[in-house]
């Protein structure tokens, strides 16, 4: 039986499952949201911080919290257990502290009683109506049930776990880059996004700005390790997604293997991307840049209701610009436009629409001419023919149905489609790159509720199928351009490969007091069709992964934990190496130890975390020939992280870190084996702050600066001295200013201006035998409108 037709028939008998299982649990529960704030619900808090606490109940029991953050401050409880309904939960979590509470559909508003600012009166109907609570502070940001944080403090997310799981909780090292943090640094592409995330190398190649290419504890994640809001981003050798970081409300970096819930991922992590969703508020905002290299851009944000109800919502956001590179004849031009609906039919009921659309263009050259000291001043490519066009869109949608009380149907589906034209020339000689991939990526899996004796179970488990398929044609030319002549090279080689995958997947995630226990178990079938220039074969592959962890909340917020995790990935492309054979499946297992701390009363978390990987198969694509070909090693990965996110009151943001990582090639060449791999710095560290004056002459007045240490590397795997690439030490900096604060006929306006690598420091970088510079001074002017 192929692949395609097992996978009809588990779809169909997975399909007919959860339709059966979501009828049976329908049954009988007509009234039951209508008694949610009496029906019983088993829960288990542990005493602490009450905020903490109202956190943890809020994710027990499905409950949206709101209160001022400032209320809690200093407050403890004596935590809750037991099946009780949400109002005596709440009455029990809130016992001594002073606070009282209200209770509206899923929404419990706690607010302190004493305080002059909270009016309550009562309704025709009797209930008490309050007015709304603002949380003070640094604000709440992201999108509700899938990425919540407080300015640059990430709280809970979905990315590890499927689940809405406080981040502080997650036994595994989890960094979050907010859409604060975003704002207030204006990161221009995902590279930039994610520099002062701990264990990541993103300047490998200088400014190359075709692709993002990015190691994850010293794993490479360019092509396998790019999640969009929970599906895998579908990539092959010459064809990668771009990412437009106005489009993105925020982005999770999962370090270590998350193939128990996600399958075909890397041992390294993956960098889950979250798309901007529509809002229950009314949002509007433009925005005009100006920067280096004549760069001019126009972006828009808007979304809000559409009906009176609140019940269909939109967004829309949209980029346009025009731009250069610090090489001359390389553009960064694009236009793109993101469209997303959310349907709300009932309480229980959530359907969103997401699509983009992005036409890009880009140099199809980039790197300088070599000699035999490295890296020379002379750019490589030919202005005249050196266009890299990149035609992208995607369209999906996320489904959440509450079946009942306790079960949640959750299911995500996108089909994206791109093509590329790729005409570049190295010194003087021509090549030509096309490619077009297509491909489908879909999850369905049910979350349940429930408890065992004195653990109480988050429970998920579920069924997702991908399919990918590419085709690539090129030539490169044999005769030199000359200065009045070019032409365009024949294509010479065909590559086409199809895969198809499925898998199943249970998660089970355990409380039991201060204790969480995550234990997950996944297997995968894979089916892969390659042909180059007509000749090929076929493989078929099978897998299971699985995790495990546990971590222990004390009482005053501090989570040691442990845990273990396998990977698996079906490489796309063709080992390029004499003989043309398919890339074998990567496999990997790591064991990380590590400790999270969420500051008690202060918007601050700390983690730490050490970690060993052991990867067969990493896949590499090697670009020194001027040509990508895919090599594949075996590694080993040891090393330490630490990290620190704070967003205080006083309006004092940070966010810094230390990584050290030693990652030894185990399987490659003679020459290389025992020794680091080319291009992985042992040390980086990094710290960004940000400060808001928050009252006086200068309120509405934002400064920001950051320092990026990156430590010294070997420029190939042989470790040729020539390469090595020196320490470097990079520092950013923000100004900003809110004019509304100045003048109330300007409320809405703000300029900003940002600075990447402000003292301009330009080394020499090479990878894989082949050297080219880090990206130079940068500077960028902006002006936004909300209104």
């Amino acid at each position: 039986m192929t692949l395609a037709k097992r996978v009809h028939k588990q779809l169909w008998l997975t399909t007919t499952a959860i339709i059966g299982l979501s009828f049976a649990t329908v049954v009988g529960t007509v009234d039951a949201r209508a008694q949610s704030s009496t029906a019983a619900t088993p829960l288990s808090v542990p005493a602490g911080p009450l905020e903490s606490a109202i956190l943890t109940l809020g994710r027990q029991a499905n409950l949206r919290m709101l209160y001022p953050s400032a209320i809690t401050k200093g407050k403890m409880t004596a935590g809750v257990r037991g099946p009780l309904s949400v109002s005596a939960a709440v009455s029990q979590l809130l016992a001594g502290s002073g606070l009282n509470f209200t209770i509206t559909g899923s929404n419990v508003r706690i607010f302190d009683p004493s305080a002059s600012t909270q009016q309550a009166a009562v309704s025709n109907d009797g209930s008490t109506v309050l007015e709304t609570i603002v949380v003070q502070g640094t604000g709440t940001g992201g999108v509700t049930g899938i990425i919540e944080t407080s300015g640059y403090v990430a709280k809970s997310g979905r990315t590890a776990t499927k689940t809405d799981t406080p981040v502080a909780e997650t036994a595994q090292s989890v960094s979050v880059v907010s859409r604060k943090q975003l704002d207030d640094r204006q990161p221009q592409n995902l590279k930039e996004a994610i520099n002062y995330t701990p264990s990541v190398r993103s300047g490998e190649y200088g400014a190359e700005p075709r692709f993002d290419a990015f190691k994850l504890r010293g794993i490479d994640l360019t092509y396998n390790g790019v999640f969009r809001d929970g599906l895998r981003q579908i990539s092959s050798p010459n064809g990668l997604f771009r990412l437009e970081t106005y489009g993105a409300e925020a982005l999770t970096i999962l370090r270590g293997p998350a193939a128990s819930i996600y399958g075909a991922s890397s041992s390294g992590g993956i960098v889950d991307v979250i798309s901007k969703r529509p809002t229950e508020e009314p949002l509007r905002e433009i925005e005009l840049q100006y920067g280096s290299y004549g760069r001019v851009q126009a972006a828009f944000d808007l979304a809000g209701p559409v009906t009176d109800d609140g019940s269909v919502l939109y967004r829309l956001t949209g980029v346009g610009r025009d731009a250069r590179n610090e090489v001359e004849a390389i553009k960064d031009d694009r236009v793109m436009i993101a469209p997303a609906i959310t349907w709300k039919p009932d309480e229980g009921t959530k359907f969103t629409i997401l699509g983009e659309y992005m036409d890009s263009t880009t140099g199809a050259t980039w790197g300088y001419v070599n000699d035999a000291n490295g890296a020379t001043p002379v750019y490589g490519g030919d202005e005249r023919f050196n266009d890299f066009k990149q035609k992208q869109w995607r369209i999906g949608y996320e489904l959440e149905h509450e079946l009942n009380e306790s079960v949640t149907l959750h299911q995500k589906l996108r089909y994206s489609d791109l093509s590329t034209d790729q005409k570049y020339a190295y010194q003087g000689f021509p090549g030509v790159v096309y490619e077009d991939n297509r491909g489908l990526a879909t999850d369905t899996y049910l979350e349940g509720e429930f408890q065992t004796g004195a653990a109480q179970h988050k429970l998920i488990g579920g069924i997702d199928y991908s399919f990918m398929e590419y085709q690539s044609r090129q030539g490169r030319g044999g005769t030199q351009f000359t200065a009045t002549s070019i032409y365009v090279p024949t294509v010479t080689t065909t590559t086409n490969q199809k895969q198809n995958s499925i898998g199943i997947y249970a998660q089970d995630q355990i409380e039991i007091d201060a204790w969480r226990i995550g234990l997950g178990l996944r297997h995968d079938w894979h089916e892969s069709d390659y042909a180059s220039n007509g000749v090929g074969g076929s493989r078929r592959d099978s897998e299971t992964t699985w995790r495990a962890s546990v971590g222990y909340v004390t009482p005053w917020n501090l989570m040691p934990y442990i845990s273990y995790g396998t990977s698996y990935l079906a490489n796309t492309g063709v080992i390029l190496d004499g003989t043309t054979s398919q890339a074998n499946p990567m496999l990997g297992e790591q064991y990380e130890v590590g400790v999270k701390y969420e500051v008690p009363d202060q918007n601050i978390l700390i983690s730490a975390a050490y970690f060993d990987i052991d990867q067969k198969n990493a896949s590499l694509y090697d670009t020194s020939s001027g040509t990508s070909l895919l090599r594949q090693l075996d590694l080993r990965s040891r090393g330490f992280e630490f990290e620190v996110t704070a967003s205080l009151d006083n309006g004092l943001s940070f966010t810094g870190g230390y990584s050290y990582n030693d990652v030894e090639i185990t399987r490659q060449s003679a020459a290389t084996v025992g020794n680091q791999l080319g291009s992985t710095p042992y040390h980086t560290a990094s710290l960004w702050a940000d400060y808001e004056v928050q009252s006086g002459v200068l309120e509405g007045l934002g400064v920001g600066a950051g320092i990026r240490y990156v430590g010294s590397s070997f420029g190939n795997d042989i470790h040729t001295p020539v390469y090595n690439n020196k320490p470097g030490t990079f520092v950013d900096a923000a100004l900003r200013y809110d004019l509304g604060k100045l003048n109330d006929a300007m409320e809405g306006v703000k300029l900003q201006v940002n600075a990447t690598n402000l003292l301009n420091e330009v080394n020499q970088v090479c990878s894989k035998g082949y050297c080219l510079y880090d990206e130079g001074r940068k500077v960028i002017g902006s002006i936004k409108y909300s209104f």
